[in-house]
């Protein structure tokens, strides 16, 4: 199929199918704030009155991060890069493992609101005090990209109002989050995780029919060198490998999941342990469906482009206006569609930016006011409304930098590797090192922050070199139109070679050393290195500090008791002393269940919060 230089503009049904998106999302808000007249604790507000259940948890926890960017840049991705980004689905495996094992039990067992209340009762105020900041700024700088890079993505292919839409989509998001609390943002997730599917789905569908069939799609993938699953080359310098994405993915997508408040706050809020490690293990099936549709759409992308690249042609201006530019121009003739996509991206940005203000309201409420100011609860309600606007207006306003941060998928790793990686690496040594001391664990945290960001400014000022992060072939020989009407004349030419042969010879100058071995470091690696780097020192620092004279409740690191395995291994032992008649159930109980500090019973799996130690 050849690019069209004109895709044309959303129509009047397009505006409604957007428009209507938008409404549900704030009637959803103003029902909640409705039935929750008695919303009148803050917590109640920031964790739904801790009684939300597995499913709907379960899908805003795959709404949450699941943004625009996944709707945008992982199909531009997987057109240029080939589909060894699905990689990501296996990484997931371990995150959630990891997460419901051992991160969950211990910060369900204390009861918090905020995560960064976890470092103060295992650390000290200061070590709590800078990871709340960190947090703070991590959040508001993905928001920016988040809110502002799909806006102008979407502007410069569809024709919609850049500042309109980045204000409007702002505004309603604000809206629900001050006016429903969690239960609100919730719910809203849910709904437009629905969105973001049958966008894709309309995309993919149409493309299918226009390609002659899913075998054709394939078969075009893998001539065009898209199916690149299992590349096992262990250089660490190289930008996407099985290695780079399974590992370094999976610290990534831990210190969201893990650690991130946005995420912590949404499975702490359900009614019973069960509940919360029921709704990691259920947003693992949502994040397969996402990454199987933003997949398969990349690879439709290239299909339908295979022989004209608009990039290239100069029909788009940056690889993330390439999904919108597809849905114009092959979605035109069906009304509706097009806008039904696009708000599909802002569902994304809606469910990201509404986790994040919802996040950002909590730990202010929790780390720099309360231990401060003594207020009634309904003050704090009030406060705790007041901040969500509040965030929502300066996530708004943090829109307008976000335009320097480069690619969208790429940027906001890399905000979560240099910030995330270094504070899952504190938590890490809190929970999983008995011998960490606050010594220890600030330091560890300094200089985990200091090597990414090291590496991570660095990779700005000297980029890899293209050899390093080539994109797979791209071609315009197919492109056989000729236009003036946007100041094109396009006839039969190939490909970037000349762009990459211009970046070979601007990057020939000399280099420093550190230049081509570690800031070329493939940017899924700053996670690791940010917590790899606090976790050994941390470790290190403590033990030379008196960490081995160290006395800790244990309630605050991982006991064996947390783990579903020795859970499961309880009741099989269980079953085989009944069944050998040597099991007195009353003195089991005590012996195991009653004194037992995880949510583990000998007798039966008690998950309530009941059977939690205060």
């Amino acid at each position: 199929m050849a690019v069209s230089p004109l895709v044309g503009s959303f129509v009047a049904a397009d505006y409604a199918v957007f428009a209507l998106m938008l409404l549900v999302s704030a009637v959803i808000g103003v029902y909640y704030a409705t039935v929750g007249r008695g919303q009148s604790s803050s917590k109640e507000f920031l964790m739904g009155g801790r009684r939300m259940t597995a499913i709907p948890v379960a899908l805003s926890l795959t709404a949450s991060f699941m943004s625009a960017i996944t709707v945008l840049a992982t199909p531009a991705e997987v057109y240029q890069y080939g589909a060894s980004f699905g990689l990501f689905s296996l990484s997931y495996v371990l995150v959630v493992v990891f997460c419901s094992e051992i991160f969950l039990p211990v910060f369900y067992r204390l009861d918090i609101t905020s995560t960064y209340e976890y470092l103060e009762m295992r650390f000290n105020k200061a070590t709590r005090l800078l990871g709340t900041v960190m947090f703070i700024v991590q959040t508001i700088l993905y928001t920016g990209i988040v809110i502002y890079a799909p806006a102008l993505a979407l502007n410069q292919v569809t024709g919609m109002d850049l500042w309109g839409a980045v204000i409007s989509t702002g505004v309603v998001c604000t809206f629900y989050c001050t006016l429903g609390g969690l239960k609100a943002v919730v719910w809203t997730d849910v709904f437009q995780v629905g969105i973001m599917v049958a966008g894709f789905l309309s995309v993919i569908i149409r493309a299918v029919v226009l390609q002659g069939g899913v075998a054709n799609i394939l078969q075009h993938a893998e001539h065009g060198g898209r199916l690149n699953f299992w590349d096992f080359d262990a250089n660490p310098l190289r930008r996407h490998t099985f290695w780079t994405i399974t590992f370094g993915g999976a610290f990534v997508w831990t210190s969201i999941y893990g650690i991130n408040q946005a995420q912590v706050q949404r499975y702490i809020s359900c009614k019973s342990i069960t509940h919360a490690k029921m709704s990691l293990y259920i947003n693992l099936i949502g994040l397969w469906v996402i990454m199987l549709c933003s997949v398969s759409a990349g690879l439709c992308l290239y299909s339908v482009y295979k022989n004209c690249d608009p990039w290239t042609a100069g029909m788009v201006s940056a690889p993330d206006q390439l999904m919108p530019y597809m849905v114009m121009d092959t979605l035109r003739d069906y009304p509706g569609l097009p806008g039904l996509f696009v708000a599909a991206a802002y569902s994304g940005t809606l469910s990201t930016v509404s986790s994040s203000i919802n996040a950002l309201a909590a730990v202010t409420i929790e780390d720099l006011i309360k231990p401060h100011i003594r207020m009634s609860e309904t003050h704090l309600s009030w406060t705790s409304k007041g901040l969500s606007f509040l965030y929502g207006a300066v996530c708004i306003g943090m829109a307008g930098i976000a335009s320097l941060m480069g690619g969208l998928l790429q940027a906001a790793i890399t905000i979560f590797g240099i910030i995330g990686g270094p504070l899952l690496g504190l938590f890490s040594l809190g929970i999983l090192c008995p011998y960490a001391n606050a010594t220890g664990g600030l330091t560890g945290l300094l200089f985990g922050l200091a090597m990414s960001l090291w590496v991570g400014i660095g990779a700005q000022f000297y980029p890899p070199l293209p050899e390093q992060s080539r994109p797979l072939g791209l071609t315009t020989h197919g492109c056989n139109f000729t236009t003036t009407a946007n100041l094109f004349n396009w006839t039969a030419t190939s490909t970037q070679a000349s762009l990459y042969t211009t970046l070979v010879q601007l990057n020939a100058v000399d280099r420093p050393f550190l230049a081509d071995n570690w800031y070329s470091m493939s940017y899924l690696y700053f996670s690791p290195i940010g917590t790899l780097t606090a976790l050994i020192v941390g470790l290190v620092v403590s033990l030379l500090s008196g960490g081995m004279k160290l006395k800790l409740e244990p309630r605050l690191t991982l006991m064996k008791s947390d783990t579903t395995f020795y859970c499961f291994y309880k009741l099989f032992e269980e079953r085989v002393m009944r069944q050998a008649g040597k099991l007195d159930i009353k003195k089991a109980q005590t012996k195991f269940g009653n004194n037992n500090p995880g949510f583990c019973n000998i007798h039966e799996l008690n998950f309530t919060k009941s059977s939690l130690p205060a």
